[in-house]
């Protein structure tokens, strides 16, 4: 009987960390669009043009080499650290990914902080998110 019962805290574990390490990635993507087109709306003129200013958030992208691969890494060490009763680790993670962006950010103004803020906002909250249901889940066993 104890096996089932750990078998499936398991599966509800690997599953909403899936959830959170690949379908987070879609939500951050989602997000990125959601700011881009609101950005859009908020610059006066011509629509046309503004497309033209919005343009470097999506440029952005290539400033922050890797950006998926570590937000993936970034969802799934919130996910393991809240999950394993260790919030300290999600400040750990933020400071760690803070410093290596450093000199990127520091360097650019192609947006790649509104772009790095954004994308870790999102990731952190969706991971949080997958954790909580994962810890409520796994207290009704």
């Amino acid at each position: 009987m104890r096996f089932w019962l750990l078998a499936g805290e398991a599966a509800i574990v690997v599953a909403l960390a899936a959830v959170a390490v690949l379908a987070g990635g879609r939500v951050v993507v989602a997000v990125f669009r959601l700011a881009e087109r609101s950005r859009a709306t908020e610059l006066p003129g011509d629509p046309e043009a503004a497309q033209d200013t919005v343009a470097p958030l999506t440029r952005a992208a290539a400033t922050l080499r890797g950006g998926q691969w570590i937000g993936m890494l970034e969802r799934l060490a919130v996910f393991a650290t809240l999950l394993a009763g260790f919030p300290d680790g999600l400040a750990v993670a933020m400071v760690l990914k803070g410093f290596a962006r450093y000199p990127e950010l520091k360097a650019s103004s192609t947006g790649a902080a509104e772009r790095f803020i954004i994308g870790t906002f999102v990731s952190v909250l969706v991971a949080s998110a997958c954790a909580g249901l994962a810890i409520w889940l796994i207290s009704l066993f």
